[in-house]
């Protein structure tokens, strides 16, 4: 390699990471940590169904109560975000769920797995909705969907070393992989307390006379950004796919748990990969443009499955759609902030947030139906069918400026302000 080219390399690095505040850094690490350190996720049906001895359908409703309890959870972590603060929400979310997780390997009759379970889908998603306002809150606008994209990196990245680790892990026990989660989430929660103050704008006694307090009613009514949670909804429901669709359909088709296994690591691969570079095109470029493609993307790199009669052609579109998917999460949480009030960021990032939770219930239901009633091709199809509708409802509902928070003046003060020094690769 070239020294140009080297120089090349370090330049795009340091844009891509310089300029976001020290407190921006410590939340992206707790999200590392925390990702990183998910083994329960990796390996849950795994335990139940070997090391249990439970049926693949019970593992099913174990699951389904996992994100049961997301659905739950995601208004009133959002509420709790904006009632309490982001520090305090991040505090009970990731203490409770390391409590759960750590429980979830000690329980065995199987309606107290199932309880548990339902309490750790709870636990685990009441955290998104603070993370996101507390990095809309210490992030300046223009660089939100670097930041945002950043934070989705170390998502994935944790994700895919867990994935590998948890392997290794429940080769040796089951319940160290509960305890390692629990003790990686609890890292998590005390990074928050030590590093991370309080970030949530505060009102002065004007703003509040001339603003009442942002409620659950006042999101509900909020049609352009309801429209949005919709489209996200449509969106999601695609994703999803790659992890309850694509299985099942390849099964049929022949192919081994290990050729699934493969395809779908290409999607790990390339985000990693491809998030920062990615980012920097798009990061500048029309919101609206980016959603409408992106969903075009996603729904007919899903609909190419139908054409797939090798483990290279899975890949091939696993490429397409992961692509869809690098494009489309930090715009759309982007777009998410700009749609919200300052002082009803966590209300809306709780709504936000529910659409992705419902998505991951609906989703299984709509592909075993889909697939047992239709065959597999209709899936595809449908997935290319949807893509096609939520584009065309964010080129309409995106029409005009997309931002409408408000932000503090500058007078008002802050008693506990975010670190605003910034770090330079």
């Amino acid at each position: 390699m070239s020294r140009a080219h080297e120089g090349r390399i370090r330049r795009a690095v340091r844009e891509s990471v310089s300029g976001l505040p020290r407190a921006f850094w410590w939340l992206w690490l707790s999200t590392l940590v925390n990702r990183l350190g998910a083994f329960v996720a990796t390996f849950m049906a795994l335990y139940l169904t070997l090391d249990r001895g439970y049926s693949a359908s019970y593992a099913g409703l174990i699951a389904a109560l996992l994100g049961l309890g997301g659905v739950v959870s995601s208004i009133g972590a959002g509420v709790m975000t904006d009632r309490l603060g982001r520090r305090p929400t991040l505090l009970i979310a990731q203490s409770s769920t390391a409590v759960t997780v750590a429980l979830l390997g000690f329980v065995q009759h199987p309606v107290a797995i199932a309880g548990v379970a339902f309490l750790v889908g709870m636990a685990s998603n009441a955290s998104r909705p603070a993370v996101q306002a507390m990095m809309a809150d210490i992030v300046r606008p223009e660089d939100r969907v670097r930041a945002f994209s950043l934070n989705y990196w170390a998502i994935n990245l944790g994700f895919a070393v867990s994935a590998a680790g948890a392997g290794f892990v429940a080769e040796y026990s089951y319940l160290a992989g509960f305890l390692a989660e629990a003790a990686m989430t609890l890292i998590c929660a005390i990074v928050v307390f030590v590093k991370l103050p309080e970030s949530r704008p505060v009102r002065t006694a004007q703003e509040k006379a001339a603003e009442p307090e942002v409620g659950l009613g006042h999101v509900l009514r909020d049609g352009r950004f309801m429209a949005v949670v919709g489209l996200s909804l449509l969106v999601a429901l695609i994703f999803q796919q790659g992890a309850v669709g694509l299985p099942v359909a390849m099964g049929q088709a022949g192919f081994t748990p290990a050729d699934y296994g493969m395809a779908l690591a290409v999607n790990g691969v390339l985000i990693v990969a491809l998030q920062i570079p990615v980012t920097r095109f798009i990061e500048h470029r029309d919101p609206r443009r980016l959603l409408v493609l992106s969903s075009l993307i996603a729904g007919y790199g899903f609909g190419l499955t139908a054409f797939a009669g090798s483990v290279g052609v899975f890949a091939l579109t696993v490429c397409v759609w992961t692509l869809a998917e690098i494009v489309n999460a930090p715009t759309q949480t982007s777009l998410v902030v700009s749609l919200s009030p300052t002082h009803g960021r966590g209300r809306y990032q709780g709504m936000y947030t529910l659409s992705w939770s419902v998505a991951a219930l609906i989703a299984p239901l709509m592909s075993g139906f889909m697939i047992d009633r239709y065959g597999a091709d209709w899936l595809w199809a449908g997935c290319a069918v949807v893509g096609t509708v939520a584009a065309g409802g964010y080129w309409v509902v995106m029409r005009g400026p997309a931002a409408k928070e408000t932000p503090a003046p500058e007078s008002a003060p802050n008693p506990t302000p975010a670190p605003t020094d910034e770090v330079a690769a």
